[in-house]
């Protein structure tokens, strides 16, 4: 009985110190972890104490340890994302100089598409490094231009535009991601767009005030365009798409300036003619595949005839 009265003591004695390292710890929050030492009595000697200790054992007592978690998840899925969008953002860039420079040469005082991309790249932060090998690249590695026609689901139509050094290679690849992703590559897009001059400006004002669509129409009729749309960049900045003929491009492009509208892009795109309502389902995967293909290598831009959904 004397050993029992005893063991109860002991216990009694450990839950008392338990609750009292619990009540200090919770004051230090600093510290996640505790170790109050545990006494068990393994044997009881002939003068009554208990001279035989436990390991400690590691009493989880605040949240704190999840604070890396946290962060890491802040990281992986907010920064990651943007570090990935602006590497791609800056690949693209290479590839339009790329094409720049083919079409125009690489002085950039008598190659105008080169010197505003040159500008919009210095814009977004691009590294100067990046700009010149991209200039030498072009230089260096031949290009070839091409121009992909292709069937997206729900029957939309999509035009691809390439610029590679091994045609054979990015036909394959592109094919092959059409094929995996509900398109096929087919004759016959091509007659749902048409070619038209675009000149894109930023769509604030001199006070950094939004330009309202009514406006914008004025500024188009000022400047001899056909239409203006408003859009939003890869950072969703509302940017305004000025529409013209091809022969026009460049006047339109002056008088904008005039206007003190400064240029961030002028250059031909796809314009479509003839647009297709896609079923949410349909529209899903066809957004999917449209940014599978963007993000290949090899594309400069990817225009489809899908519906704008209100």
């Amino acid at each position: 009985m004397a050993a029992v009265a005893t063991f109860r003591s002991v216990c009694s004695w450990n839950r008392k110190h338990l609750l009292s390292s619990l009540r200090s710890s919770a004051v230090l929050l600093p510290k996640p972890r505790v170790f109050p030492p545990a006494i068990i009595a393994l044997s009881v000697q002939a003068n009554g104490q208990h001279r035989a200790f436990a390991p400690r054992a590691g009493i989880h007592t605040s949240a704190a340890n999840y604070a890396g978690h946290n962060k890491w998840s802040k990281v992986r899925h907010i920064k990651g994302p943007k570090d990935a969008a602006r590497s791609r953002m800056f690949a693209k860039f290479s590839i339009m100089i790329r094409l720049a420079v083919k079409e125009g040469g690489s002085n950039p005082e008598f190659n105008t598409q080169l010197a505003n991309l040159i500008e919009q790249c210095r814009a977004k932060n691009m590294p100067k490094l990046s700009i010149e090998a991209a200039i030498k690249g072009a230089k260096s590695k031949p290009s070839t231009y091409s121009l992909y026609e292709a069937r997206g689901p729900g029957g939309s139509s999509l035009l691809i535009e390439i610029l590679t050094d091994n045609n054979t290679r990015s036909h394959q690849e592109i094919k092959a991601i059409l094929n995996k992703n509900g398109g096929t590559l087919c004759d016959g897009a091509r007659h749902c767009f048409e070619r038209k001059g675009v000149v894109i400006v930023t769509g604030l004002d001199k006070d950094g005030q939004e330009i309202e669509l009514e406006r914008a129409l004025e500024l188009a009729i000022e400047a001899g365009a056909e239409d203006v749309k408003q859009a939003e960049d890869e950072e969703d900045k509302v940017i305004l798409k000025f529409v013209s003929d091809m022969p026009s491009l460049r006047e339109v492009r002056a008088r904008l300036d005039a206007l003190g509208l400064p240029t961030m892009t002028a250059r031909p795109e796809f314009i479509a003619t003839t647009t297709v309502q896609l079923t949410d389902t349909d529209l899903g995967a066809a957004f999917s595949l449209i940014e599978l293909i963007d993000e290949y290598q090899d594309v400069i831009k990817v225009y489809d005839n899908i519906e704008s959904q209100s």
